[in-house]
């Protein structure tokens, strides 16, 4: 097989998990809220699994699939969920586990997608193996490292990330004001320590831990 024929079959497996796995991480964030007073994801219309409402097209699509293509560690992102966190009842707890539902569903998929892929090899010798065990298999193979790489990434202690928000609930109310002061430059911050590969030697090593737990 050429290379664009391996490209097209490695990005089928892919695409679905990853879509799945951005959407799904944006309405837990949304259904949370909800759960905590606000509906502002739910009068917009994103508590719903529809891609076309969450879908963006730079990091729902192209970047995940510059990423592969690249061979690097696919992630990606869906247009955020609009949060009010102003409305939330208990603030600092809603939005501690607002922040946290998002990497805290990507775990669980990790887990179910890792426990199907197992299942799944069960059935690899069988008839129906190559043409349905077999890119199952592959495909959930994907969605446990997918999972596991947005829910490492956006737990990184920086605002905007979740992992940002996390540590802004646990810090005593004065450094988390002035914790705050950050999160207009988080996407810089975040460009630079990419860039220098700051992120992916903190991060790289508990993914590959939690990849070994599971796969």
């Amino acid at each position: 097989m050429n290379n664009s024929g391996e490209f097209l079959t490695t990005l089928t497996i892919w695409a679905l998990p990853t879509i799945f796995a951005i959407i799904l991480h944006e309405v837990m964030h949304g259904f949370v809220a909800l759960q905590f007073g606000d509906d502002t994801a739910l009068r917009a219309g994103r508590l719903t699994l529809n891609p076309l409402s969450h879908i963006d097209l730079f990091g729902t699509i192209i970047m995940p699939a510059m990423l592969l293509f690249l061979h690097l560690p696919v992630f990606g992102y869906a247009k955020p969920v609009p949060v009010n966190f102003g409305r939330l009842r208990n603030p600092r707890l809603g939005m501690l586990l607002v922040a946290a539902a998002g990497p805290g569903t990507n775990i669980a998929l990790a887990i179910l997608s890792a426990f199907g892929m197992h299942v799944a090899a069960g059935f690899i010798g069988g008839p129906w193996g190559p043409s349905i065990a077999w890119p199952l298999y592959e495909m959930l193979r994907a969605s446990v490292w997918i999972n596991i790489v947005l829910a490492v990434f956006n737990f990184f202690p920086l605002l905007p990330l979740d992992g940002g928000r996390v540590l802004y609930t646990l810090l005593p109310q004065s450094a988390a004001r002035a914790y705050a002061q950050l999160e207009p430059f988080g996407f810089l911050i975040l460009l630079v320590l990419l860039y220098t590969d700051s992120v992916e030697r903190v991060i790289n090593p508990i993914i590959n831990a939690i990849a070994g737990m599971l796969l």
